[in-house]
């Protein structure tokens, strides 16, 4: 009966929350293990090419996501929210969609080859160009296979093909450090790693793309096109936001501080995946109850932001105090100049977390186009900050304009997501405030007495629930009855 249970929670798309906790799940599953397994290569890549080889390897990476935005425009996004509302047109979008993919593919991979030079101050990255068009197309394959999966909300196969991605890269990276270590056969091997997962999602839809060709709507090129370049704007508004720090300290500073830089937003990213899990599971249910059931979608917003505060205030608090000890046990000495980096970019997870949610909610109300006058500010923000600050402090600064253009453009869209359907947040925070302020102090005390980073961690994220469960916070007493029901 118990292994019954499990199987219908995790493998079963039943009720709303079940749904919404089943995909959580898979796509927490997914995504943090994938990850954690290419950490490892991330890390032992980082120690072995050193903060210069690893710093120009890193800008290539940033210089692929920024022309990423040209390969999808959107389409993506388009594609799981018409499916989730319409399932009786899915392939018809499958297909329409692909085609329209395969000619912004195109387009960018000529972005990449006769445009990315320019902006290239860096000569060793230019070799890798070629290499990063290839990773560009596998992402693209595979990240759009995905978007129909989600649409599905069949996130457990999502979880599959991120495993499977990331236990690649691990393989090929290891394999191409070990024959060779440079920046340019661990590009090799990272795209190699993705080549495999984009062939993975054609076999999971292979009955999809077998009617690729016959289901073909031109009618539908059109809309497509219109609601999608909404989240094109977007997308590369925040492809500005998040890398153009990158590509601008290429201008002003070396690459030994592009690999200081990109080794503190390398965890930092690792924090961000959290709330962008939960964001692409409710986006189908916000999908659906937008404008039809807005109470619910209410609810179900405030529940969302305060479970991913719940996990970012403590994160932050912690991290602030311990980020020394972080820097160094994954990086080690040469990688210490990281620290005060690490520590500021840290608190963009207090911006981040909510922030993701939020700008899904209006998506799913379909107002996106009245956030991009304010988007835009933030995007131009930062090529500001970063042209006044990047000179003076280097990766600090740029870390410091990264905080500032957050605040600006997400400050917006919770402005605006009020004015659509207001909710609320403040209310829901006072004992996850409490607990958190403990559970700092706690961490500091330890860390004054000298207690190793491996005994403080955990005793500290056992205090900080222990604390909640002992103020009866409302989300933890309803994970409390959902564990219960399995029983």
């Amino acid at each position: 009966m118990m292994f019954q249970r499990i199987k219908n929670l995790l493998f079963e798309n039943q009720t709303i929350r079940q749904t919404v906790i089943k995909n959580a799940f898979w796509l927490n599953f997914g995504e943090i293990t994938g990850r954690l397994i290419r950490a490892a290569i991330i890390i032992y890549a980082a120690r072995v090419l050193g903060s210069a080889g690893y710093g120009i390897f890193s800008y290539a990476l940033s210089l692929a996501a920024f022309f990423s935005v040209f390969s999808d425009i959107g389409v993506s996004n388009i594609l799981t929210r018409e499916v989730s509302k319409r399932p009786d047109l899915k392939t018809q979008y499958l297909s329409t969609a692909f085609f329209i993919k395969i000619g912004l593919l195109a387009l960018s991979i000529a972005l990449i080859i006769f445009v990315a030079p320019i902006f290239v101050k860096i000569k060793d990255v230019l070799p890798l160009l070629p290499i990063i068009a290839f990773l560009l197309v596998f992402d693209s394959f595979r990240d759009f296979g995905i978007a129909f999966i989600r649409a599905l909300e069949k996130m457990e196969k999502e979880a599959l093909i991120r495993i499977l991605t990331n236990a690649a890269i691990v393989v090929f990276g290891f394999i191409a450090i070990t024959v060779y270590a440079s920046s340019r056969s661990f590009a090799v091997a990272y795209t190699l790693g993705s080549g495999l997962s984009a062939l993975a999602i054609i076999w999971i839809l292979r009955d999809q793309f077998r009617k690729i060709f016959t289901y073909f709507k031109k009618e539908l090129v059109y809309p497509i096109l219109c609601s999608a370049w909404p989240f094109a704007l977007f997308s590369l508004l925040g492809v500005i936001l998040v890398n153009t720090d990158m590509i601008m300290l290429g201008w002003f500073r070396p690459a030994e501080e592009l690999g200081f830089y990109a080794a503190a937003n390398r965890p930092i990213q690792l924090f961000w995946i959290i709330p962008g899990i939960l964001a692409t599971t409710l986006f189908p249910v916000f999908s659906r109850l937008a404008n039809k059931n807005n109470e619910k979608f209410t609810l179900i917003l405030e529940k969302a932001v305060v479970a991913v505060l719940l996990i970012g205030l403590p994160l932050v608090a912690g991290g602030l105090i311990l980020g020394d000890s972080i820097v160094q046990i994954l990086y080690g000495n040469e990688y210490l100049p990281t620290i005060p980096a690490f520590r500021i970019l840290l608190i963009t997870v207090l911006v981040a977390y909510p922030s993701s949610l939020i700008a899904n909610a209006v998506f799913a109300y379909d107002k996106q186009k009245s956030l991009i006058a304010y988007f835009l500010l933030g995007a131009l923000g930062n090529i500001i900050f970063n042209l006044l600050l990047i000179p003076y402090w280097g990766i600090a600064g740029a870390a410091c304009s990264t905080i500032g253009t957050q605040i600006i453009s997400n400050g917006f869209s919770w402005w605006k997501m009020k004015k659509i359907n207001n909710f609320r947040t403040l209310r829901h925070l006072p004992k996850i405030v409490i607990a958190t302020l403990l559970m700092m102090l706690f961490v500091w005390g330890l860390k004054t007495l000298g207690i190793n980073f491996f005994v403080n961690l955990p005793l500290s994220v056992l205090l900080y629930f222990g604390l909640l469960y002992l103020l009866r916070e409302p989300l933890m007493m309803e994970a409390k009855q959902i564990l219960l029901k399995l029983k």
